[in-house]
């Protein structure tokens, strides 16, 4: 890969009669001029850079870290050699679903989707458990007296998801190619999570949906708390809820992979902190967040477009332990034993109580907590008997209180044994997750909080929010449309308007 780790950064000239954006004085490479910049390496970068490289630009990207990636990198584990663990996206609903990536030829490039038998198991304490498979007929099979119910809410969605995917998953305010086929999948998504748990008798199916609707990491009981999960379960049953083959990393791989082929570069190593560490470029795409941008940008920021971006709000933290286990977890529910995902709360009820008080700045003894079990899907992640968890609570931001003891005892709870089966723990804090990514303040991997208008407005409510106020600067990071997740799309969307002007 054409990946450079000097940390040399030379400034170049904006095309003839261009004056550019200014950059910092120093050597000049004048027979490689370059149209675009894109400041950070993450999956949104990466989609930023892809999509500028293949209309024939060429584009540099800045990363800080030794690597690029940002939450889809993977790490080492010290002590089982050729063990891996994720680092903090491990499984790909939206990934899977994106159409922006599965436009790109990254199969080609190393990437292998793998499916586990289960995509989502949520345990019960009566050892049953609500499941969620790709095939949908399957689902609502498994779901009883509310697999009716199921299938009204999540067919059309599923049948319809890429005209979803095209006019959802973006800004809110533009015109929808398809109206009528999204409207009822949008009109629920303005629901809060217990309207529509409310459709469902049975424990089962409304846990169920209560732990995918959890991905919004804000209360359930808000507008548009629904929102998060109709999309998730609609992506899982049109795409399923994969792996990446081989850990994150492979997605990040491909990616660099694939723009080195089109010709653009990647430098690691680069820290970039105001405009003077930035070569000169026609257009500079930001894969940062709020509070790093308008350090970044300074006194060139528009004095209101700096007072929106300092008000922006971060919400819930993550706290997450990797752990290695010995054979495998013992879950109490069968079908948890080949869930890729499981989700681990309770009843919805107990979900819906739990988020409310960490939204509050509270801590719980029974948080939400996430699992995944990628060698259910990918056999080659377990080693010598030994497995891989990847888990993570949903705790107060900024918190410095361990929740390790509290994970434990939450998974303890649908798998008894589990801690007889534990080989080492890896602890990541909120603040070793922003340590890790300064985009994740104070532990909140969402790129900011994802409650009330917060979650469309991202940083704000407009026609094109991925603008700074500087012509040729660009927002594209997670607190831009459609948000969170790895899919690439505010990415693309941003430098679909970074294209359009450079094509003027």
């Amino acid at each position: 890969m054409n990946i450079r780790r000097d940390g040399h950064v030379p400034a170049h000239p904006g095309p003839a009669g261009d004056q550019g954006v200014p950059g910092r004085a120093g050597r000049v490479d004048a027979s490689a001029r370059i149209d675009a910049v894109v400041v950070g390496a993450g999956p949104n970068g990466l989609a930023a850079a892809l999509t500028l490289a293949r209309e024939g630009f060429r584009v540099v990207v800045l990363e800080a870290a030794d690597e690029p990636g940002g939450g889809t990198r993977s790490v080492k584990d010290p002590d089982v050699d050729g063990l891996i663990h994720d680092h903090c996206s491990a499984v790909h609903a939206f990934g899977a679903a994106s159409p922006f990536l599965r436009s790109l030829p990254l199969e080609r490039h190393g990437l292998k989707w793998v499916h586990p038998p289960v995509a989502v198991a949520h345990p019960l304490d009566d050892g049953t458990a609500g499941t969620l498979y790709r095939d949908l007929d399957t689902t609502a099979k498994g779901l009883g007296d509310d697999g009716a119910a199921w299938k009204s809410l999540f067919g059309g969605a599923v049948r319809n998801f890429d005209k979803l995917a095209h006019d959802l998953l973006g800004p809110v305010l533009r015109i929808p190619r398809h109206p009528f086929a999204i409207a009822p999948t949008a009109l629920r998504s303005l629901m809060p999570a217990t309207a529509i748990a409310r459709k469902f008798q049975g424990v089962e199916a409304r846990a169920l949906f209560g732990g995918v609707a959890a991905h919004v990491i804000s209360p359930l009981n808000r507008p548009l708390s629904a929102s998060v999960g109709m999309m998730l379960i609609a992506a899982g049953h049109a795409w399923g809820w994969p792996f990446a083959a081989g850990g994150s990393q492979s997605i990040w791989r491909a990616m660099a992979s694939y723009l080195e082929e089109l010709g653009g570069e990647i430098r690691t190593g680069v820290t970039v902190r105001s405009m003077a560490d930035i070569p000169r470029a026609r257009v500079v795409l930001f894969d940062v967040g709020p509070g790093p941008l308008v350090e970044i940008l300074g006194d060139q920021l528009p004095s209101r477009r700096s007072t929106q971006l300092k008000r922006w709000r971060y919400g819930t933290a993550a706290f997450k332990v990797d752990y290695v286990i010995d054979g495998e977890v013992p879950w109490n529910a069968d079908r948890a034993r080949l869930a890729g995902t499981v989700h681990l709360g309770g009843t919805f009820e107990e979900i819906m109580e739990s988020e409310h008080a960490v939204h509050q700045g509270q801590q719980v003894d029974r948080p939400f907590v996430l699992v995944t079990q990628p060698h259910v899907a990918d056999p080659s992640r377990k080693v010598d008997g030994k497995t891989p968890l990847w888990t993570y609570a949903h705790v107060p931001h900024g918190t410095t209180r361990d929740a390790t003891a509290t994970i434990d005892a939450q998974i303890e709870r649908f798998a008894r044994g589990f801690g007889q089966r534990v080989v080492a723990r890896r602890v990541t804090t909120p603040a070793d997750f922003e340590a890790w990514n300064p985009n994740f303040v104070g532990g909140d991997i969402a790129g900011g909080a994802t409650d009330g208008l917060q979650l469309i407005a991202r940083p704000r409510l407009a026609v094109n929010p991925y603008t700074t106020g500087i012509p040729g600067m660009f927002q594209c990071s997670a607190s831009t449309p459609p948000g969170a997740g790895v899919h690439g799309l505010s990415g693309h969307h941003a430098a679909r308007h970074a294209v359009r002007l450079l094509t003027r």
